[in-house]
């Protein structure tokens, strides 16, 4: 995978040569290359903002100097596009949203025979964007070009997404939670560890991120774990995991990680399908308080 990341603060990204990232890159399996958005400017000041239209606090990053960029990085030559609406542009991301949300959900469910697509794409951080989820993280590992563009000050001129969708460009736009950052590249570093992680070879022991919070079709939070010794400052390591029943042991796990999303994220409890759930887990949803005589879940 080829990554390329645009920032006026490149340096920040040394720390993806730390860890199982900085291996996966002695590997060859991914190949991240930092650029100073600076220096497509053309002044003395190499400046990448400007003050809002329509006035207001703070400046906005100008789609010159990242059009320049992203030209280059994306081998395109600059044209000028007729969609120059609000209107348009919202649509459009709609419709882009709402094809990656049907694109991941094919994706979690045959992870194993999806393809790899050459066709580059383009990710801004932005806290007014959907949020980013283990399902956009696996359809984008997927992936052999990913382009990350990191804002600053009060954001990006939005025509920049607008502009490179009207050029067929795949660009998506993902916020990682309720708060806002300095800037992208904090974003940017959650986003690449989980997808990057998902690639193959990449992790020591695949079977390690089969079980994890959030993964697969029926996605729940993952139950604790727990390590030697049994019985550490008085507090002891639940029995049945010591008792060698492994059909036990998966038991107690998978109702814990039943009873732990139902009180933490509900939410994934009511997306899940009834239809895959066995009878221990129809029995432990009911004594929740969960009603699963239908297509999904839903609260007594």
């Amino acid at each position: 995978m080829k990554i390329d990341i645009v920032s006026v603060f490149p340096e920040y990204f040394e720390v993806l040569n730390l860890s199982l990232l900085g291996k996966a890159q002695e590997k060859g399996l991914v190949e991240v290359t930092a650029h100073n958005l600076r220096d497509w400017t053309h002044d003395v000041h190499h400046s990448v903002d400007d003050t809002p239209v329509g006035g207001g606090a703070g400046m906005v990053m100008k789609p010159e100097v990242w059009s320049e960029c992203l030209d280059e990085l994306l081998h395109l030559e600059p044209t000028t596009v007729t969609c120059d609406s609000t209107a348009d542009a919202d649509d459009t991301a709609s419709a882009d949203a709402a094809e990656s949300a049907e694109s991941a959900t094919e994706i979690a469910a045959n992870a194993d025979t999806v393809p790899a697509t050459d066709r580059p794409v383009l990710i801004f951080p932005n806290p007014s964007a959907p949020l980013f989820t283990q399902q956009d993280a696996t359809e984008l590992s997927h992936a052999n070009h990913l382009l990350f563009g990191c804002g600053r000050y009060e954001g990006y001129d939005a025509r920049i997404p607008q502009y490179y969708r009207a050029q067929g460009v795949d660009v998506r736009e993902y916020s990682i939670g309720d708060y806002v950052l300095n800037g992208g590249e904090v974003a940017v570093s959650v986003m690449l560890e989980a997808i990057t992680r998902l690639l193959p070879g990449f992790m020591g022991n695949a079977a390690s991120i089969v079980e994890e919070s959030y993964t697969g079709e029926n996605a729940l939070l993952e139950h604790r774990q727990y390590t030697k010794p049994a019985d550490w400052r008085g507090i002891k390591v639940p029995d049945v995991l010591l008792s060698g029943d492994h059909a036990k042991v998966d038991r107690f796990r998978r109702d814990e990680a039943l009873a732990k999303t139902n009180k933490l994220r509900p939410d994934l409890i009511e997306a899940l399908d009834c239809s895959k759930l066995d009878k221990a887990d129809r029995k432990t949803l009911m004594a929740l308080g969960w009603e699963v005589s239908g297509a999904h879940p839903r609260q007594r």
